[in-house]
């Protein structure tokens, strides 16, 4: 809940705070009338109508969110976002190709973060295995035209680690 008690000189009330699709909502809601405090009744109704406002900015911040899904997975040259194709330098010296996974994981709300070796799986079915786990912690349907473009935006180069 975005919702504070503010209780300074300057403002007494509820401030409702959160960001939809990259704008600041601030609004207030002042528990004092005639410059003097509310009581506890009216409190509790100017409490009410901003947890009400409070679950508006959030369904209006999901609505956002699930409508630009799709342009959020995609850097603008057309590789995924959370996905990186690198060289990896192992203890022993030897350089393995792999795909990096490190994400947001909507599914467990925790940074997801795993890789996938290209010499041990291969390149098509290494990229699989890390589309497949993007999409699991992204929650993004396999029948989907977004799983679709994940699968067919694979890295042509790798960079270094």
């Amino acid at each position: 809940m975005s919702i504070k008690l503010l209780d300074n000189e300057a403002f007494y009330g509820y401030r409702v705070r959160r960001t939809v699709n990259g704008k600041l909502y601030q609004e207030y809601f002042s528990l004092k009338k005639n410059s003097r405090r509310m009581g506890p009744r009216l409190q509790k109704q100017i409490e009410r109508e901003a947890i009400a406002r409070d679950e508006e900015l959030i369904q209006e911040q999901k609505r956002v969110k699930k409508l630009l899904k799709a342009h959020r997975c995609f850097n603008p040259d057309g590789s995924v976002k959370g996905i990186s194709y690198l060289y990896k330098t192992e203890k022993s010296g030897s350089v393995t190709p792999i795909f990096q996974v490190g994400i947001a994981s909507e599914l467990e709300n925790k940074i997801f973060c795993t890789s996938f070796s290209i010499k041990a799986h291969g390149k098509e079915e290494a990229w699989v295995q890390a589309v497949n786990a993007y999409a699991k912690h992204k929650l993004i349907n396999k029948n989907t035209k977004l799983y679709k473009k994940l699968i067919s935006s694979s890295p042509k180069k790798a960079r270094e680690k």
